[in-house]
């Protein structure tokens, strides 16, 4: 088996486990904010997740949301990175938009993800070439005007300014906003061109990121930060687009 199919075998196995538990009585705890929460569900489906992947590929590096693993990446390592469920908020209110993710990265260049929606029955994955939802191929848009684009913010809300901030920068030139209250959800949405693009302002972590924006660049997209450079796991801030649309977003973002 190589790290694409273990990619999707093993976000398959723990939203499995997720899924199971939804919509469950759980016990729910606290981490950085009274809504940074975290279940028996996360923990639970990370252990699968895993299992999973140390059985095949023992030798690899495991970073990861919950426990004890590692939460960033090293330059030039093989790694898997996994977040059990993306969007625990969502999941603990019920709603339906969270993700089961798993990506690879060799030699500091994600190879492989899989990011797994089993409340909706849907399914992104992708290797060195192309990605699938669902069984068939997906492309980003073709939306080439900021005014008929349709933009997520990406990451966690931020009640100090930078919310509120990016709204205000790029409400009055894109055709609409959504927000999902997951990432993996948000930058899965941009590969399949269901979306647009997706921003976030904030210090990116890598199990919120790394599995979607190598999706988005599979699917021939574009990902930088917030100056244009390459996107890498250490940027603060993410920039994610069919591409057409990507110069006219960064110079509508705030300073």
């Amino acid at each position: 088996m190589d790290r694409h199919e273990m990619a999707l075998t093993a976000a398959r196995a723990g939203a499995d486990l997720a899924m199971e538990l939804f919509r469950t009585t759980l016990t729910v705890e606290t981490k950085s904010s009274a809504t940074d929460y975290v279940t028996e569900a996360d923990t639970g489906a990370q252990r699968r997740i895993i299992e999973r992947i140390t059985e095949a590929f023992p030798d690899d590096a495991i970073v990861g949301e919950e426990g004890d693993q590692r939460s960033h990446l090293r330059p030039d390592e093989t790694a898997w990175v996994i977040d059990p469920i993306d969007g625990t908020t969502n999941y603990v209110r019920g709603l339906p938009i969270w993700v089961t993710s798993v990506a690879a990265v060799e030699d500091g260049d994600p190879v492989a993800a899989a990011n797994v929606w089993p409340a909706l029955e849907t399914e992104y994955h992708a290797g060195a070439h192309g990605v699938t939802c669902d069984g068939e191929a997906a492309t980003v848009s073709e939306v080439t005007d900021l005014e008929s684009s349709i933009v997520a913010p990406t990451l966690r809300y931020d009640r100090e300014y930078t919310y509120a901030a990016l709204l205000d920068a790029i409400s009055p030139v894109v055709g609409d906003i959504r927000r999902f209250g997951s990432a993996q959800a948000t930058l899965s949405l941009v590969a399949d061109g269901r979306l647009d693009a997706a921003v976030g302002l904030l210090e990116t972590r890598p199990w919120d990121t790394v599995a979607g924006v190598h999706l988005i660049e599979r699917a021939g997209g574009r990902v930088t930060d917030l100056d244009g450079d390459l996107w890498t796991p250490a940027s603060e801030g993410i920039v994610a687009s069919n591409g057409a649309i990507h110069d006219d977003l960064l110079a509508a973002l705030p300073d």
